[in-house]
């Protein structure tokens, strides 16, 4: 008899199994942490800063509500884009447009999440911290995804709410938005320019089959468009000395920001060169390496 149950129970739990799957899948887990680890690397940031204890239970509540925040940003822009999602090569093996989750249980599952993590950040770290990603959340999802479609100046509009974990990170231990969360601010908004930039140079034809308009420049793989690129990322070289300007951190991250820019910007003029796919993947790890590394040589630098 228990054999029996076993096998006719057995389909169901594979079936639950795939569910839970899908559902991490709608977060995106691996770019939700990346995010999260700016709000975290921020907050640790702020104790040095102002030479308090490390809290570490707020730690905790800020990766968790900052993480569910973002994976609810990721889910509803999957929602969203459901049938866009479909036309793209990248994208058509989702969960959404495959239709192994229904409409329903996305949006009953990406409303929780957001609360959720809005109410931690709201109720256990400080208003002002609530008021950021449910701020981030929502121009997200109901500015930056819509659009896409209309215009490439959708992603001067993504950068915002892509730049706010690290002011949030700060503003969590804070309380209010200073000059040091608007400087940390200001570095992540201005590298997300480059960096998506140069995923929408590899992706150009993926996106131009569901009508995104991802590069600067209506041409698309284009001087025009790789001026722009060059011209954005060498933004990057100063505003990444704000922190040593203003006395955050010292000289030593000051070395490090600026060759890390200085690198960031070689790879932008080598695209800018050739036009050609592999130097704007190149352009994407450098992207990669440079926010982390910065982002923790500030850190460190605050000791």
């Amino acid at each position: 008899m228990s054999t029996i149950q076993t096998t006719e129970t057995a389909p169901e739990m594979l079936k639950s199994h795939s569910k839970m799957k899908d559902f991490t899948l709608l977060l995106k887990l691996r770019l939700s942490w990346l995010v999260v680890f700016s709000a975290v690397t921020a907050y640790i940031m702020a104790h040095f800063f102002y030479d308090q204890p490390i809290n570490w239970s707020s730690v905790i509540i800020l990766t968790f509500g900052g993480f569910l925040v973002t994976g609810s940003s990721n889910a509803i822009n999957q929602i969203i884009e459901k049938d866009l999602d479909k036309l793209m090569t990248r994208t058509e093996n989702r969960p959404m447009p495959q239709e192994r989750l229904t409409n329903l249980e996305a949006i009953i599952f990406s409303v929780l999440t957001g609360l959720t993590g809005v109410f931690l950040l709201w109720y256990f770290l400080n208003p002002l911290s609530g008021i950021l990603g449910l701020s981030a959340l929502l121009s997200y999802a109901a500015v930056y995804t819509p659009l896409k479609r209309v215009s490439p100046f959708a992603v001067f509009v993504g950068a915002f709410p892509g730049a706010i974990p690290p002011m949030l990170g700060w503003v969590a231990f804070t309380g209010e938005i200073g000059l040091q969360a608007l400087i940390l601010f200001a570095i992540q908004f201005i590298w997300q320019f480059p960096h998506f930039w140069a995923l929408a140079w590899m992706m150009d034809e993926d996106y131009k089959k569901a009508g995104f308009l991802m590069l600067p420049a209506a041409d698309g793989r284009s001087k025009t468009s790789a001026f722009q690129i060059m011209v954005y990322t060498a933004g990057i070289i100063p505003i990444g000395l704000l922190p040593y300007m203003f006395n955050m951190t010292g000289w030593v991250s000051a070395i490090i920001t600026s060759l890390c820019g200085i690198y960031f910007m070689f790879r932008a003029i080598k695209l800018h060169n050739s036009l050609e796919i592999s130097d704007a993947r190149k352009l994407l790890y450098a992207s990669f390496i440079y926010l982390p590394i910065v982002q923790l040589a500030l850190l460190f630098d605050t000791l």
